[in-house]
Formats: C-alpha cells, sequence, structure tokens
C-alpha cells in the first residue's frame, strides 16, 4: 500500500484530533510539541500509541527520540508502511 506524504499526514491530523479531543487541530510537517497546547510527555506517548495502531507499525524508543517535529513522524511512517 503506498501512501503518499499528503496522505499520511492527512490521516495523522485524524489521529490527533482523536488524542486531543479536538477534531478542529490542524499540524504540518512543522508542527512540534511546542505548538500543541496539550502536547505533554504523557499525550505524547499516547499520540505514539494512537499513530502505532491507526497504521498497524511499531516504532522504537530510539526512532521516536529521533522526532523533531510532525514531519519526521509522517517520514518514518510512510517507510514503515511502505510508502
Amino acid at each position: 500500500m503506498t501512501m503518499t506524504a499528503e496522505a499520511i499526514l492527512a490521516e495523522i491530523n485524524q489521529v490527533f484530533g482523536r488524542v486531543f479531543q479536538n477534531p478542529a487541530i490542524v499540524v504540518t510537517s512543522g508542527t512540534t510539541a511546542n505548538d500543541v497546547a496539550e502536547w505533554d510527555s504523557l499525550n505524547h506517548t499516547v499520540l505514539i500509541s494512537a499513530v502505532e495502531q491507526h497504521f498497524k507499525i511499531k516504532f522504537t524508543l530510539k526512532e521516536v527520540m529521533r522526532f523533531q517535529n510532525v514531519g519526521d513522524m509522517c517520514t518514518l511512517v510512510r517507510t514503515k508502511v511502505g510508502g
């Protein structure tokens, strides 16, 4: 299943909406935890788990620690889903 970067970002936005209970939230490749008020360490863990479940993938701790922004997450998701 090949996914475009845009399709992955759109789905990541849906996951963010569920995790932060705010369907109006919009994240971009450059979005960081500092840009989302509710994005604390607990919600970060919930978010990572929700992304893994949504895309049926697993991140290693090392991979998660390398994320600088949403774009890094999208890039790795695309790699793992065969994009």
